[in-house]
């Protein structure tokens, strides 16, 4: 008996429930195979993925991948139930030489059983159906996109998603899709909310007589008026830290939303898809949204809802905008490198701090009172921090973490902190990236030396090169199926570690940056000068460096 894996997907776009998407395409799966007395031992099915993913950014397309490297993996062939759900454009040509390499046969009911390796026509059938799922997704994108453009500006239908702060939801009367409708969806209107309403025309009017975003924001707060993320407090978990105050950018977003006029906009922002790196395009693209400029925005022919502000009012708020616009005198920026930008957190809020340059020097300030309207009793105006008195004590701390009477401890510190990556493509794209900058260096260095310059001083760059690039290897190397390192990779990591700690002062900034980003240094700033300093969460030290409010 033949031993078979099954591999399927079903993605949001599809409209599909999971389970009757699963189920189908391994009935059609096991159909397939059933002449030949095989018999499916192990599942493979992603949910929710689209099909413009590659396989290895797919968890289980990748676990499966993964594991066809494993002699004991209980299975000689993988069956897929249908080829579009699988395959997208080229992945097919990508993907199938792994199967073929470790000589696991892959069947489709569309070829009637195995792909051949060596025939034309086979791979010509798969490579049409890949084409015909991204012409499908296509498709479908023009498809809805166009009727969404045309609901909003002939029928000035709500669109979904959630209300303009100001608004709420009111029924608008049985869905006009029979399907829709049949399982009781229903249209939806906005209309005025009488609690949120009156601040959104304050907003404007104090805007429009001269007042400033922070003023503005300072005042609702004061007067005890939740921000738009404090009064929908369940649907903005995310937004805790803000303890519903007011934000500058909150009262820009009002400032600027044309719906308080009454009539229904959209396309105001677009999914735009990029190269993930464009020197590996089979990684594929990754989805970003992006403002579009006004003359894209569809306006629906009537007002479609009752207005909170009048058009002529929204009008004198884009010009007041326009005009500070033209104001401001732009200039080029500097490129800086913090080393620990993303890892250091105000202990007031919980936030992190953000890089600033000043006197040729960097530093980590907190300025959320200027950024959200907080009573200065409560949160300092300023909170800052030089960086060079934050980084010799983390050095200090992580040579003792390094030495050897501790590293068995820290290697299990860092393998329980280790939880999945999702972002592990980026990481592997930067390691990509470093390891080519680290062989050009090596080369011109090897130039320098043959062209007679002082070896000692060449020798030291070299060194510092290798070990950036032993740690852009150590980060390619591909992780265990959750994501998660492994004790020997951890082990391994920490005994280069040792190495480049040792050099941690002289290292290039971007070398330096990227050791304490792979540690996953945390360090909590108080305004009294104290720091607290964590890579785990059995690895931490308290340190008093100095600083200032």
């Amino acid at each position: 008996m033949n031993h078979f894996a099954f591999y399927g997907r079903v993605s949001t776009e599809d409209q599909q429930d999971p389970t009757s998407s699963l189920n189908w395409q391994l009935a059609r799966s096991r159909q397939l195979i059933e002449a030949s007395g095989g018999e499916i031992v192990d599942e493979f099915f992603d949910i929710g993925q689209s099909r413009s993913l590659p396989w290895k950014r797919r968890p289980e397309a990748a676990r499966l991948l993964d594991s066809l490297a494993d002699p004991s993996r209980g299975f000689d062939a993988v069956v897929i139930g249908e080829p579009q759900r699988a395959f997208y454009g080229n992945q097919f040509g990508l993907t199938f030489p792994v199967f073929v390499h470790y000589g696991v046969t892959l069947w489709v009911p569309e070829v009637g059983g195995a792909i051949d390796p060596g025939s034309d026509a086979h791979d010509l059938v798969m490579s049409l159906y890949g084409g015909m799922s991204k012409g499908e997704r296509n498709r479908i994108k023009t498809r809805v996109r166009a009727a969404m453009a045309s609901q909003a500006a002939i029928e000035g239908r709500f669109l979904g998603g959630r209300p303009p702060y100001g608004y709420r939801l009111a029924d608008a009367g049985q869905h006009p899709n029979p399907s829709k409708a049949a399982i009781g969806q229903r249209l939806h209107v906005l209309e005025p909310d009488p609690e949120t309403a009156p601040n959104v025309v304050r907003i404007f009017t104090e805007f429009i007589s001269g007042a400033g975003l922070y003023s503005i924001a300072e005042g609702l707060t004061r007067d005890s008026i939740l921000s738009p993320s404090g009064h929908d407090a369940a649907r903005n978990r995310h937004r805790a830290s803000s303890k519903g105050v007011w934000s500058k950018i909150a009262v820009r977003s009002i400032l600027q939303n044309p719906r308080y006029t009454g009539f229904q906009v959209w396309n105001r922002q677009q999914r735009h898809e990029e190269l993930l790196d464009v020197e590996d395009v089979s990684l594929g693209h990754q989805s970003k949204m992006r403002w579009n400029d006004r003359s894209e925005w569809i306006w629906s022919e009537e007002p479609t809802h009752e207005a909170i502000v009048t058009l002529e009012t929204f009008t004198s708020a884009e010009a007041v905008f326009t005009g500070a616009q033209r104001a401001k005198v732009r200039r080029e920026r500097t490129k800086h490198t913090y080393l620990l930008s993303g890892h250091v957190y105000c202990a007031e809020c919980g936030r992190r701090m953000q890089g600033s340059w000043n006197h040729k020097r960097a530093y980590y300030r907190c300025k959320f009172p200027a950024e959200y309207a907080v009573a200065k009793d409560k949160h300092p105006k300023t909170i800052y921090v030089r960086e060079d008195s934050l980084t010799p004590a983390i050095d200090k701390w992580l040579a003792q973490l390094f030495n050897d009477e501790n590293i068995d401890e820290t290697c299990a510190a860092l393998e329980t902190a280790t939880g999945p990556d999702v972002a592990e493509q980026n990481r592997q794209t930067a390691a990509r990236k470093k390891l080519k900058e680290c062989d050009d260096k090596l080369a011109k260095y090897r130039l320098a030396l043959e062209a007679g310059t002082d070896a000692s001083i060449v020798g030291d760059w070299i060194q510092e090169v290798k070990l950036a690039r032993k740690a852009a290897e150590i980060a390619l190397r591909p992780r265990g199926s959750d994501g998660r390192m492994t004790s020997p990779e951890i082990k391994q990591l920490v005994t280069q570690l040792k190495g480049i700690v040792a050099i941690l002062a002289n290292a290039d900034p971007e070398d330096r940056k990227a050791v304490y980003s792979e540690l996953n240094l945390a360090v909590v700033y108080h305004d009294d000068g104290r720091m607290q300093v964590s890579a785990g969460p059995d690895a931490c030290t308290n340190e008093c460096v100095g600083g200032g409010t």
